[in-house]
């Protein structure tokens, strides 16, 4: 009688478990939603809790090159700084997706965004990306986020080879 017993808690602790995440991939050639991007799955830290040398090595082991993530990042905070709007639609990968005041949409080109940047760019959105400091970004599989999802960070592939990935803003929503 006792066999049973624990082949049943042994069933339901295994039900009850959830599986191991699949090893993500380091570059993707598919965007994530800004829904997707909101809700990161499967993070082993918590948004502000990283070093320097942690985002850096989080950023290295996930999503490849540090450096074009730290140049798209500062050139972010200087552009919205400053207001620059020109500067800011040269760093979005397009067409990019926005979920700015309640309206999902997306920009089809830096024109479009330079000619938008004071709705897409809200106060909100420019609050977090100039208070953030690159050794508070959140990493993950999906790229880098400032602020609470505000904007993300990522890349995409040009080709199957994906040997020169293209990085950029890939999200923006408030």
């Amino acid at each position: 009688m006792r066999l049973p017993s624990i082949l049943l808690c042994t069933a339901l602790l295994a039900a009850c478990s959830q599986p191991a995440p699949p090893p993500a991939a380091a570059t993707s050639d598919a965007r994530p939603s800004p829904e997707a991007a909101a809700a990161p799955a499967a993070v082993d830290t918590v948004p502000g809790d990283e070093s320097a040398h942690d985002v850096r090595q989080r950023i290295g082991q996930l999503l490849g090159e540090v450096a074009p993530y730290e140049t798209v990042f500062a050139a972010l905070q200087k552009g919205v700084a400053a207001h620059d709007a020109k500067a800011v639609a040269t760093l979005p990968i397009y067409p990019l997706h926005i979920n700015v005041a309640g309206q999902k949409r997306e920009i089809a080109d830096a024109a479009t965004f330079e000619r938008e940047y004071d709705r897409i760019i809200t106060a909100d959105i420019a609050q977090a990306v100039t208070a953030q400091t690159f050794d508070t970004l959140f990493v993950n599989a999906q790229g880098v986020m400032l602020g609470n999802g505000q904007v993300w960070i990522g890349s995409v592939c040009a080709d199957a080879t994906c040997a020169d990935p293209q990085v950029g803003i890939t999200a923006i929503q408030n």
